[in-house]
C-alpha cells in the first residue's frame, strides 16, 4: 500500500488548518484511489492524473489529533466535528447550507430541500418556479456544458435553465449574455427579448431602405418557433411573421417583386 502522503498542506506548520477554497471541514478525506490525503475531491482531482471517487471513500483523518478513522461527523478520538452537514453517501462534509442529498440524482444540493423539485425527465433538482414552466430534455443534466465543456450534473456551480431546455452553468450563462443572446445549441434565444424586439420595430420604422431594396422580399427561418415567413428585406433585421421575433436567418435569395422590376 502507498504511504499516506498529505498534498494540500495541512501538515506540519498548518496542522488544524480548516478545509480548503471548495469545502469547510475538519477533516481529510483519504483517497481510495492513492491512499493519499486530500481535503476534498476536487483538490484531489486538481493535482493528480486520476479522479476521486467519493462514493468510494472509507476513511478520513481529523486535521486536529490527526487520528484516521472510519468515515463519519465526528472525530472518535478529539470529538473534532468534521462537518455540520455530512452525508453518509457522498461523503460530503462542510458548513451548513441547507444541503440536502437526492436519490434521484443520486449526489448532495445546496437547498433547502422545500425549494427544490427532482424532474424525472431532465434529471436535475430544479427551483420550484420551474415546476410545470420549464421544456424538458431527457437527461439534459448528464450534457456539459455547452459554453466551458465542463460537468453540470456534479458541478457545484448552479445551473441555467434555457426558455429551449438546455442548461448552462450560471456563471457561463451571464458571461455569455455580454457577447450574445442566444442558446450556443440550438440558437433559440436565452431569454426573453420582446421589449428589445418592440425596440428594433421602432428603430426599422425610422430606417427606411434605399428605393432599390424597398420591395425586396427574402425567406427566413426563425430559431425561436422554427417558423419559415417570407418578409421584406431590411438591413437592421428580419421579423419573424409568426411569432414577432427578430432571431431569424436568412433561407434563401432575395426577391424583387415582378411589377418592380
Amino acid at each position: 500500500m502507498a504511504a499516506l502522503v498529505r498534498e494540500d498542506g495541512a501538515r506540519g506548520p498548518e496542522r488544524g488548518r480548516r478545509g480548503c477554497e471548495h469545502y469547510d471541514r475538519g477533516c481529510l478525506l483519504k483517497a481510495p484511489c492513492c491512499d493519499k490525503l486530500y481535503t476534498c475531491r476536487l483538490c484531489h482531482d486538481n493535482k493528480e492524473d486520476h479522479q476521486l471517487d467519493r462514493f468510494k471513500v472509507k476513511e478520513v483523518q481529523c486535521i486536529n489529533c490527526e487520528k484516521i478513522q472510519h468515515a463519519q461527523q465526528t472525530c472518535e478520538e478529539c470529538s473534532t466535528l468534521f462537518g455540520e452537514y455530512y452525508c453518509s453517501i457522498c461523503h460530503l462534509f462542510d458548513k451548513d447550507k441547507k444541503q440536502y442529498h437526492c436519490e434521484n440524482c443520486g449526489i448532495c444540493r445546496i437547498g433547502p430541500k422545500e425549494d427544490f423539485f427532482h424532474c424525472l425527465k431532465c434529471n436535475l433538482c430544479l427551483a420550484m418556479n420551474l415546476q410545470g414552466k420549464h421544456k424538458c430534455i431527457e437527461n439534459v443534466s448528464r450534457q456539459n456544458c455547452p459554453i466551458c465543456l465542463e460537468d453540470i450534473h456534479t458541478s457545484r456551480v448552479v445551473a441555467h435553465v434555457l426558455p429551449c431546455g438546455h442548461l448552462l452553468h450560471r456563471t457561463c450563462y451571464e458571461e455569455m449574455l455580454k457577447e450574445g443572446y442566444r442558446c450556443p445549441l440550438c440558437m433559440h434565444s436565452a431569454l426573453d427579448m420582446t421589449r428589445y424586439w418592440r425596440q428594433l420595430d421602432d428603430e426599422v420604422a425610422q430606417t427606411p431602405m434605399p428605393s432599390e431594396y424597398q420591395n425586396m422580399t427574402v425567406d427566413i427561418l426563425c430559431n425561436d418557433c422554427n417558423g419559415r415567413s417570407t418578409v421584406q428585406f431590411h438591413i437592421l433585421g428580419m421579423k419573424c411573421n409568426i411569432c414577432e421575433s427578430y432571431n431569424t436567418a436568412q433561407a434563401g435569395g432575395c426577391r424583387i417583386a415582378v411589377d418592380q422590376q
